[in-house]
């Protein structure tokens, strides 16, 4: 039955409430078919509302192993369900007080049937795009160059952006900076990552001509790089090998590529690495010097996340340590590293963890929560919270 006015009246008073501190209008719920109980609720940033409103997609990503997690157009989410433990209603057409003010003339009474209720809702919280996983699908069938027979006969799956953005827990965004960073390229359609080996002959190719062309490492001209190597490789690997270790830009109508004397080193020294399980520090510092073209100087600071010294053995050594093969889960992460070094300088564990922070995260931060400090001949250590095994 419809309430009347005086019954609304009658319940006021019940419940102690002076009628003249409320607004006028009183809506009356009452139970329809519950529909809604299929509903979920979400609650959202102002810039997320926005992009809904602006007609753009909000995406939840995820195999059915995986914690879903929600993607804007630049951005990724967790997803946690959060209780609450006053009951939410679902009301179409429920006008806020806002609006009954704004609307003088609405009427006193407003019956308005309840559709649904939750007792919970989806929170979002901005988080990392998990990312390990895009490395890993492309490492499974790196490219090794257009004469090796294993293209042809390969059976493992390859990746569209399409694929990748099924699979992959971030935004559209995130996913195709990420393959920029990791030096992905598209062949035939698929996003490849070069083989480790097929990619040191591309880029000694290129280092070989600008060496013998006399050529600044600050200027290497496309046009005559692509005339020289084309009879060797493909045009479009030798360009991505330049795009992948310079910079590039035109000057007079011409294209040309500063070359990235780090990135050209830290290769080099990976490459040298991957043949030993320890190096004699000094002993490597040497050969990598020989090792790399003629104008560039090697530091142990172009090494950050790719090797790892050992400055209390004697003699000292270095051995390769690379970021991107270490887990994504920050305790898991950790685990890691502790099992690799009981003890790491502050220093030599940034490099290690630094991709782990958050937003306006610090990777001090980090080490208190998941590593305990101590003093060792006077400098601070990071060891685990808790045994490895």
């Amino acid at each position: 039955a419809m309430r009347s006015r005086a019954e609304v009246e009658a319940t006021l008073r019940t419940a102690k409430l002076n009628p003249a501190e409320l607004l006028p209008a009183a809506h009356c719920l009452s139970f329809g078919p519950l529909g809604g109980s299929e509903c979920c609720l979400l609650q959202l940033e102002p810039g997320l509302c926005a992009e809904l409103e602006a007609g753009r997609s909000l995406v939840i990503r995820g195999e059915k192993n995986e914690q879903a997690v929600l993607c804007s157009k630049d951005k990724t989410y967790d997803m946690k369900i959060a209780d609450t433990s006053n009951m939410l209603l679902f009301i179409p057409g429920c006008k806020t007080p806002e609006e009954l003010n704004a609307d003088q003339a609405s009427c006193n009474i407003i019956h308005s049937q309840i559709a649904g209720f939750s007792n919970n809702y989806w929170e979002l919280r901005r988080c990392r795009p998990k990312l390990k996983k895009l490395r890993k699908l492309l490492m499974e069938d790196p490219y090794e160059g257009p004469d090796s027979g294993k293209d042809q006969t390969s059976t493992v799956s390859k990746y569209t952006t399409e694929d990748l953005l099924s699979l992959i827990q971030a935004s559209e965004e995130e996913i195709l900076h990420h393959l920029q960073v990791i030096d992905a390229c598209i062949i035939e359609g698929y996003w490849r990552i070069l083989d480790f080996d097929y990619e040191m002959k591309l880029l000694n190719h290129v280092t070989q001509l600008i060496d013998s062309e006399s050529w600044s490492l600050s200027k290497v001209p496309l046009r005559t790089c692509l005339e020289e190597l084309g009879p060797l490789e493909p045009t479009e690997m030798i360009e991505h090998i330049l795009l992948s270790y310079g910079r590039k830009y035109t000057d007079d109508g011409e294209v040309y590529f500063e070359m990235c004397e780090d990135k050209i080193c830290r290769a080099i020294a990976q490459m040298l690495l991957q043949n030993a399980v320890k190096f004699n520090l000094s002993e490597f510092q040497e050969v990598w010097q020989q090792s790399v073209p003629d104008g560039m100087t090697t530091s142990l600071d172009q090494l950050k996340g790719l090797a790892l010294m050992d400055k209390t053995s004697r003699p000292e050594t270095i051995s390769l340590l690379k970021v991107e093969d270490l887990p994504e889960d920050n305790q898991e992460r950790f685990n890691s590293l502790f099992s690799i070094r009981k003890k790491w300088t502050e220093a030599d564990i940034t490099p290690y963890i630094q991709d782990l922070c958050a937003e306006k995260q610090t990777v001090g931060a980090l080490l208190t929560k998941y590593a305990r400090s101590s003093m060792q001949n006077g400098i601070k250590v990071y060891n685990s919270r808790r045994p490895i095994s």
